[in-house]
């Protein structure tokens, strides 16, 4: 076939059912711990309760929704235990991903990684004047750059953690940007070394930017 085989109609509708509510978890109009109800769910997003389902269990499977047989869904609890145990984990996945990048990497993905942190800093600009217009932006340019990072480590398992880690991690970071503690400047100076460590394949400094950069999150 010439463009391949087409997704089902039904599989479209619960990825973008399924995005949507990754989206309003992570920014948090759907509130740590709230029930998820599947009818108000398909009033509110769409399809049929099917494909609502569907994506209330993919993420359940990435750790944002909590499935019990007892009482439905709801969105995981999000507290101070719960990012620490999240941070610690993204910084020990990231890292080792990173380390295997900087082996295998060629200049390609040198240059891929200077982009996204072009994007990055960018966006971050643009985010620190008006929070509530550009988090969206913002949020995309820092997963992309966090992608780049890694993606020459050539483990599609290991980028699958952090990807879900990542994920897990984006609510306690974009409600640090609504009450306004994040320190642009001195996140600024960690992605600008960790970036400059890539083409000079300076392992011990990529590292320890990253996990300041990760650890950013416990501190703001």
């Amino acid at each position: 076939m010439l463009f391949g085989k087409q997704k089902p109609e039904n599989e479209t509708v619960v990825g973008l059912i399924t995005s949507a509510l990754r989206r309003d978890i992570a920014f948090g109009e759907l509130p740590p711990d709230k029930k998820l109800k599947i009818e108000e769910l398909r009033m509110r997003y769409g399809g049929s309760g099917h494909s609502v389902r569907e994506a209330l269990t993919l993420l359940s499977a990435e750790g944002l929704v909590e499935a019990s047989s007892q009482r439905g869904f709801r969105v995981a609890s999000a507290t101070q235990e719960d990012l620490e145990d999240i941070v610690r984990l993204r910084a020990q996945i990231e890292c080792m991903a990173l380390e295997w990048s900087l082996e295998h990497g060629d200049i390609t993905w040198e240059g891929r990684v200077i982009a996204a942190h072009h994007s990055l800093a960018h966006a971050q600009e643009q985010v620190k004047s008006a929070p509530q217009d550009r988090a969206l932006e913002w949020d995309a340019a820092a997963r992309i750059f966090h992608v780049r990072l890694i993606e020459a480590c050539g483990s599609p398992r290991l980028i699958a953690i952090q990807q879900k880690l990542y994920d897990q991690s984006r609510r306690f970071r974009l409600a640090a940007l609504r009450e306004g503690v994040l320190d642009f400047a001195a996140l600024k100076v960690i992605q600008q070394s960790l970036t400059d460590a890539v083409p000079k394949r300076d392992v011990q400094l990529a590292l320890q930017c990253l996990r300041k950069e990760i650890e950013f999150d416990l501190n703001g």
